[in-house]
Formats: C-alpha cells, structure tokens, sequence
C-alpha cells in the first residue's frame, strides 16, 4: 500500500472519529494540484459586528448555539451581509489562512465551470448526451443521458450514498482514489437503474461525470479551466488544492479545499446573479436556472439519498432549502455549508467537522436539519428579520 493510499484509509471516514486534525490538511496527505491566489485578490469589507442568536428553533425546541456549535465540530462561521463580514470566527484547526476540505461543496463549484464552458461554446446545450463527450461503456448509466440530466442528480444511474454502510456505492467510489483506482473508469462503467430525469437521487458519480465532462469538453484540466475561470475573476485571496487519484483527475464530487472566505465568493457569486466587479463570471440565465427546481422529480421534497426522502429540492448541483424562501446552498458531508439567502443580502460559510457524521444516516449523527435551521436563523438575524 502507497503512502497516499494508507493516509486515505487512517481518516476513517464515517466511524465516529475526530477529524479536525485531517480536514485541515488532507491536500498535503494525498495528492493534488494547486490553485493559485489570484493576482488581484478580493477582500471583504468590515460590516457592523453581528452577535450570533444565542438560541435557534428546531424541531419544537430551543437549540442553544454554542453548544451546537461545539457538538458539531465547527472549525469555521462566515457570515456575509451586502458582501461585507459581518461575523467570523475560527476554532478547533481552523483558521482564516486554512484550506478546508469541501467535501461535496466542491459540486456547485463544478456546475458553475459546466455554465461557463457552455457559454464558451466548449459544451453544444446541456440536452447533448454526456455520452458524445466522455467515454462510457454501451448500455451503461450515462450512455446517452442528457447533461442536463445528470446536472441535476437525475442519471438514472443505480446509487447507494449511505455513508455507514462499508459496502455501498459511495464508499466503492472512494477507493477509486487509491493505487490502481480511475475515476473516469468508475463513471464508464457505472449501471443504470431507473429512467433519467425522473428521479433524483443523489449521486456523486453525477459530478464525477461533469468532471470528465469539463475535461473532455475544454481540453484542459479543471484545475486549469478554474483558475482562468473562477479563480482569478473571483479574485481568490489564497492558493487553493483539488485532491488527484492515481491518474492526476481531479475528485470533483468533493475533492476542493478552500478557505472559508474563498469558499464564501462563490455563494456570493450567486447571490449577485453571476456577476462580480461588473463582469459576469457565470451566465446570469445559468445562475437562475441553478437555484430553482423545473420538474417535479427536484421539486421541494422530491429529492432521495439512501432510499430517504429529503425536504429540500434541487437544481443545477445547489441544493434549494425547504421554507419557501428562495434560499439554497452547497452542502459537503461532515456539515461544510455555503449558504446563501438572497431576501435577506446573506452568505454563510460554516466548515466542520461533526465528528458523529455517517455513523448512521439519521439527524442524530449528522444534524442536516439542525444546520438549516440554524443558518436560516442567522440569516434573519443578520437581516433584523
């Protein structure tokens, strides 16, 4: 077993260990590629200091925040008002100067690459089969499956996301990182299930197709194509890395690592409708078309991970949060958040490292619902509502 391989395994994903001393360093463990710091880094503005509530309601009850805070291994809390901070705060290993691995943050990054390159012309219509860009075996999940389809997290291919079962899909697709591992191997020969576009099931392989998407299509890398694209219009103030397997492809369903006001420039790139500084970075059309459900498979409620029904919806690999208002966000496993809430002019980044994550797929462990509560409350408490 390689160095990189062992270092993989001793996190121990989903076991209930500690994992703030690994997801502030995983880009130096395993492999990766390196993002520069732009050449004319943005830095928020200071806004007017905001106190966090010192209660949040969930589930019929008062939830204390720094408690919730504390059990759920925060590492870092960004809160965005009008593009100003006004709340930051670091614990645990984390730290204004820290990349944070993303996790499955990392998935609306790639949305937002996959509308700039069909703005380019490098990607025909997101209605092309991904299948005349990328290589798939006959007869397999995504021979000839719409773009849009499987932007979505509607392939159609068969998945299992449950993160406390050794044996299921997603924990296969993690060991295709290690020594003698593809990427772009697993999503060829991924099986299908049921028909694409009719429902949503979220899938990491979906992403890791758009990854092989963005390469195929562009003819460069996605750290590359990120660099020129996000990277430097965003103006990223520190360098950033994407984990590699053995083949130099990037792990696009979750291989980012940012700081927390890096990670922040994309929720607030959404939030302005694709533009930023006067240039518009993502298509405004694609930026709307992201953060709204348009079939009732991704309609509020409609969405499955692990057979379970979700309250939330979906869009172009942004989730679309439950309460009718308008918010939505790039959600990673172990609670990474970009939360963003237009009504109110507010971006949230939380990092964490919720230590009881996956161990079983219940709010009890992970607390999903907690967090939305949570920052919906920060949120309105941000905007005096």
């Amino acid at each position: 077993m390689s160095e990189h391989s062992s270092a993989f395994a001793s996190v121990g994903l989903f076991t209930g260990a500690p994992q703030h001393e690994t997801f502030d360093r995983l880009y130096r463990m395993l492999p990766s590629s390196r993002l520069t710091a732009s050449a004319a880094p943005h830095q928020f503005p200071d806004g007017d200091p905001l106190d966090l509530p010192a209660t949040f309601r969930f589930a019929g009850a008062a939830v204390d925040t720094e408690q919730f805070l504390d059990v759920t291994d925060t590492a870092a809390l960004l809160v965005l008002r009008d593009g100003a901070v006004v709340h930051e705060q670091y614990r645990l290993t984390g730290g204004r100067d820290v990349q944070w691995i993303s996790w499955s943050v990392a998935k609306s990054f790639v949305s937002a690459l996959v509308g700039i390159a069909v703005e380019h012309g490098h990607i025909r219509s997101i209605d092309d089969a991904i299948s005349d860009y990328i290589d798939t075996e006959p007869g397999s999940a995504y021979d000839g499956v719409r773009i849009k389809d499987v932007l979505q997290m509607s392939s159609g291919a068969r998945w299992n996301e449950d993160y406390s079962d050794p044996t299921s899909d997603i924990v296969r697709l993690g060991a295709a990182m290690g020594p003698g591992g593809s990427l772009d191997a697993f999503v060829a020969s991924a099986a299908p299930d049921v028909a694409p576009g009719t429902v949503c099931q979220y899938n990491s392989t979906d992403t890791q197709a758009l990854g092989a998407l963005l390469v195929r299509a562009t003819g460069r890398s996605i750290t590359d194509y990120m660099q020129e694209h996000l990277y430097e219009p965003l103006g990223m103030e520190s360098d950033g890395y994407w984990l590699l397997d053995a083949h130099g492809r990037e792990m696009a369903f979750g291989g980012l690592n940012l700081t927390a006001r890096d990670f922040a420039k994309l929720g607030e790139l959404y939030r302005r409708g694709g533009e930023w500084n006067g240039c518009q970075v993502v298509p405004a059309a694609w930026a709307a078309a992201s953060v709204v459900p348009d079939a009732p498979h991704l309609e509020w409620g409609a969405p499955v991970i692990a057979g379970e029904s979700l309250p939330d919806g979906y869009g172009y690999q942004w989730w679309l949060i439950s309460g009718g208002l308008d918010q939505y966000s790039a959600i990673g496993v172990y609670n990474q958040w970009v939360f963003v809430s237009p009504r109110d002019g507010v971006t949230i980044v939380k990092q964490s490292s919720t230590r009881t994550y996956g161990t079983t797929m219940g709010e009890e462990t992970n607390y999903s619902g907690a967090h939305e509560a949570f920052l919906q409350a920060v949120a309105a408490h941000a905007a005096g509502r």
